[in-house]
């Protein structure tokens, strides 16, 4: 339960930073994006792809748990999308239709990158360098590399019927997204095992 709670907090910080890039955009919601994973990192919460670099054997399932309480954590945010009088909801609806354009396996295969920088960035901030943070997490948005927890964040604050219309098509693209950053967060054990 520590572990599922805590992954909820980190879903929180998670969904927070998604709802100012959702107002704000651009460059500028990109670096304010930040401030999530540098809250995730620094109360040591239980993010999916802070954790999915770093897992030992036998914890697969762990990351399970993470990730189911990181997607909670998201609802809980974006459920506030729907009393805002921003328009994030179209917002979040124009960062999926571009993910769904793309199909799938072009989504895994660009969440790979995420997951590349998203474990450089924590790697670095575990040894108190925070700076690649800064840069990281807006490069992997910038570049349009999907986030499997900010991509859950912005799909739970598309329109019900956005998600009527899509359900069957976003459910396979957030898995490889999931795979994808997976893949990421382990690229540097899969080439370099020691």
């Amino acid at each position: 339960m520590k572990t599922f709670r805590s992954a909820i907090l980190a879903g929180i910080c998670i969904g927070i930073a998604g709802f100012g890039y959702l107002a704000i955009g651009g460059i500028a919601g990109a670096f304010l994006f930040s401030c999530g994973l540098i809250a995730v990192v620094s109360y040591k919460y239980n993010l999916f792809t802070g954790s999915a670099g770093f897992f030992v054997k036998g914890e697969l399932g762990k990351l399970g748990i993470i990730l189911l309480g990181n997607i909670v954590g998201c609802l809980l945010i974006a459920l506030m999308t729907r009393v805002s009088p921003m328009p994030l909801q179209e917002a979040a609806e124009k960062i999926l239709s571009s993910r769904l354009s793309i199909g799938p396996l072009k989504a895994g295969i660009l969440a790979i990158g995420c997951g590349i920088l998203v474990t450089t960035a924590v790697t670095f901030a575990r040894r108190d360098k925070w700076l690649p943070m800064l840069f990281c997490v807006p490069m992997f948005i910038v570049c349009g590399f999907p986030h499997c927890i900010a991509d859950v964040f912005y799909y739970l604050s598309c329109s019900l019927s956005f998600w009527e219309a899509h359900i069957w098509n976003i459910l396979p693209l957030y898995l490889c997204i999931v795979l994808g950053n997976f893949i990421g967060c382990n690229i540097y054990r899969i080439l370099l095992p020691e």
